[in-house]
């Protein structure tokens, strides 16, 4: 082929380009490449075809080439962005030696150019993390700011989005939730409606998301969600960013009780991260199918999972604690809530932990423990003013009062979160809430509505196939003829405590004090002329109390 199918080659490279048509972008540029090495301009762009289709590793050689063009051709500024995204790429990779070599390389070159330029704004993003980094988010922010102002002053929408985004995320992580809110909005408003490059794209859409997902602003990750969903599927070829993308739609689907689907889309995110070789976010794909099979009772499959996203890297709680607790192994999952609380220190990530220790707080009979827990996560609610933390905590505050025995208190609290979790399309959630409702209103004397409270329950969890939660239904609810004086509580304590389990296991199940459930014993003896609980047990057996 002579130089007539290069120009050839050149010319359909640009336009399958312009169109997101990565694979033919990268073959035909590729082609061209091979026969007149390309000039650094059409460098950058195989270089983010290359990206785009996962290629990771050949995208860092093509943009070195373009950087070497740039500088033999005079071209410092854009040199200095090539040497820019290289350093930043590498940062985050964790190779921090190589990248502090390319962002010093950028500086300097940087220095060499009369007057203000957009790269200054462009370098000043690496002083942006570094204050971070050394947790002087005030600088941070400032930084970022001016970076912004930058990217806005001479007309670069990359620069902008990519500056407001980092200063929107550090603001929403050290507390300036609703400020951080209105930036990141900002910055997607930027990406949705003006015509950024396709990497600055892929990265503020998922930036965004993933803050929203941190500090559990739900709305907002659902909205952005869809749209980075549509603009990924705009690109068939398109491999970047679309393991990201389905992570974050798994989390919504479990949200949403879609659990097999959101079980398939996080095995078809892991398989794309292990094609990317991103080790971090194919732990957090793993992490996500160990919660569906826990949810769903399967629990050596999540123990798989769960232990999989381990050796990834990835802390796998509060889902490892529940499962430990779902299994009976109440003990162990105190212990491994206590511990992944005393290393957590950001409120945002304890915050997501916070509910499972209320559980296994009250599981485990150690109800200051679970106030303490309740009432930190009301201090996060409060302060990051999101819907789904306000539902998070109404529901473990509800159980703690329902535990202590404050039921009228407790019932106002759990119709807060049932409510909330179903404003929130949570369906799972939704009915654990009216469960609960269910037993405070059984407390308060009121058994037709503890029976339409669980029956209500039982079939969201029959839709759902939230089996364990399903079988602690049957247990609580079971028929039974011939009462012999027991009252429906005490038939409740009879049939737990057939089965084996303690008191305090007991009061876990039925969110009650241990010291109830003592009594509730001392009358099941009483009434059943019985000396003990292996004699009880075999009495509800013998007399179908079961």
């Amino acid at each position: 082929m002579g130089l007539s199918g290069a120009s050839h080659d050149l010319e359909q490279g640009r336009e399958s380009y312009s169109s997101s048509a990565w694979a033919t972008a990268y073959e035909t540029l590729s082609r061209a490449d091979q026969q007149t090495p390309l000039a650094a301009g059409d460098l950058e762009l195989l270089a983010t075809s290359a990206y785009m289709l996962g290629r990771e590793d050949e995208w860092i050689g093509l943009v070195e080439r373009a950087y070497h063009g740039y500088a033999e051709a005079a071209g410092t500024q854009r040199a200095v962005r090539c040497a820019f995204w290289i350093g930043i790429h590498l940062a985050l990779r964790g190779e921090m030696g190589p990248a502090t070599g390319w962002l010093g390389r950028a500086q300097r070159l940087l220095e060499r150019v009369d007057g203000e330029c957009v790269e200054q704004g462009y370098l000043l993003m690496p002083v942006v993390f570094q204050h971070e980094a050394e947790g002087d988010w005030e600088g941070a922010s400032a930084t970022a700011a001016e970076a912004a102002e930058i990217g806005e002053r001479f007309g670069d929408a990359d620069l902008f989005a990519l500056a407001i985004h980092a200063q929107g995320d550090v603001l929403v992580r050290y507390g300036r939730v609703r400020e951080g809110l209105g930036l990141l909005d900002e910055a997607m408003v930027a990406v949705t409606t003006e015509a950024l490059s396709p990497i600055v794209t892929g990265i503020v859409y998922c930036g965004v998301i993933l803050a929203c997902e941190e500090v559990y602003e739900l709305r907002r990750a659902k909205e952005w969600t869809a749209a980075l969903t549509r603009w990924c599927e705009r690109q068939p070829d398109l491999l970047a960013f679309t393991g990201r993308c389905l992570v974050h739609r798994a989390q919504l689907m479990q949200l949403r009780g879609d659990w097999l689907d959101a079980l398939a889309e996080a095995q078809r995110a892991g398989q794309r991260f292990e094609e990317a070789m991103n080790q971090a976010a194919a732990a957090k794909a793993c992490y996500l199918q160990g919660e569906v099979h826990r949810l769903r009772g399967e629990f050596g499959q999540a123990e798989e999972a769960y232990g999989q996203a381990s050796r990834l890297g990835l802390e796998p709680q509060p889902g490892w604690a529940l499962l430990r607790l779902a299994q009976g192994n109440a003990p162990a999952a105190a212990a491994a809530i206590r511990r992944a609380l005393g290393e957590t220190t950001e409120r945002p990530r304890r915050a997501g932990l916070l509910p499972a220790a209320v559980e296994i707080m009250l599981a485990t009979g150690k109800l200051d423990d679970a106030r303490e827990a309740s009432r930190e996560l009301e201090g996060i609610a409060t302060e990051y003013e999101s819907d789904m933390l306000r539902a998070m905590h109404a529901q473990a505050g509800g159980a703690v009062e329902l535990a202590a025995g404050e039921a009228g208190t407790a019932l106002v609290d759990l119709r807060q979160a049932s409510q909330a979790w179903q404003q929130l399309e949570a369906p799972y959630e939704a009915a654990r809430a009216r469960v609960l409702v269910g037993h405070a209103c059984r407390a308060l004397g009121d058994e037709d509505a503890f029976a339409l409270e669980l029956a209500a329950a039982r079939s969201a969890f029959e839709e759902l196939g939230a089996t364990p939660d399903l079988a602690l239904l049957d247990l609580l609810t079971a028929p039974v003829g011939d009462t012999h004086g027991l009252t429906a509580r005490e038939l409740e304590v009879l049939r737990l405590l057939a089965t084996g389990k303690s008191n305090r296991e007991i009061a876990a199940s039925l969110v009650i004090s241990e010291h109830t459930v003592a009594r509730h014993v001392q009358n099941i003896f009483t009434k059943l002329g019985v000396p003990s609980r292996t004699a009880a047990g075999a009495f509800a057996f013998e007399h179908d109390l079961l």
